[in-house]
């Protein structure tokens, strides 16, 4: 007889990346579903992290004092990947510029560094196929910032993997 922690449905488990799509967040802003395809995808990918962050506030009385309630405050999502393509695009949008409607090159073009302004807003979609190859989880940040610097990491024998985070934003 088994005991312990046992699996209920083999189709849940998560294996692998996501797919990570980034594209102009204004003209899909209004989208509730899927907005970016697989052309709009940055490539291949040394990893994916999705994160929820929630602060509480505590509510405690009594001596010596003892939780009563917690209440949620403030909320904030991230995606944090780290591509492998290294293009102008994927470099522009890792500094934070909507490359959505430029830097086609994919071996040629200019990112500019220095005169930093506000990460311009992007949408972030992140689509994970679950090991079946018929069921998908879509995470849509559908106005979402670059919170990163970038990182490139050359090695010997190994690709690089420049990390770059996507923050969720306001997008009512």
């Amino acid at each position: 007889m088994a005991t312990g922690p046992l699996t209920k449905d083999t189709s849940t488990i998560q294996l692998g990346l996501a797919q990570v799509r980034v594209g102009a967040s204004a003209a899909n802003i209004t989208s509730l579903a899927p907005a970016l395809t697989a052309t709009n995808s940055i490539g291949a990918l040394a990893n994916t992290k999705f994160t929820s962050k929630v602060d509480f506030w505590k509510l405690e009385s009594g001596f010596p004092l003892n939780e009563d309630t917690s209440i949620p405050i403030r909320e904030s999502c991230s995606l944090e990947c780290a591509f492998k393509e290294v293009t102008p695009m994927n470099l522009a949008f890792a500094r934070g510029i909507d490359a959505s409607s430029g830097y086609t090159l994919v071996h040629s073009g200019e990112v500019g560094l220095g005169n930093l302004t506000t990460p311009a807003f992007l949408r972030m979609e992140a689509v994970y196929t679950y090991p079946n190859g018929t069921s998908f989880m879509t995470i849509i940040f559908p106005r979402a910032q670059v919170s990163s610097g970038i990182e490139i990491d050359m090695k010997t024998e190994d690709a690089v993997a420049i990390p770059v985070t996507f923050e969720s934003k306001r997008a009512d």
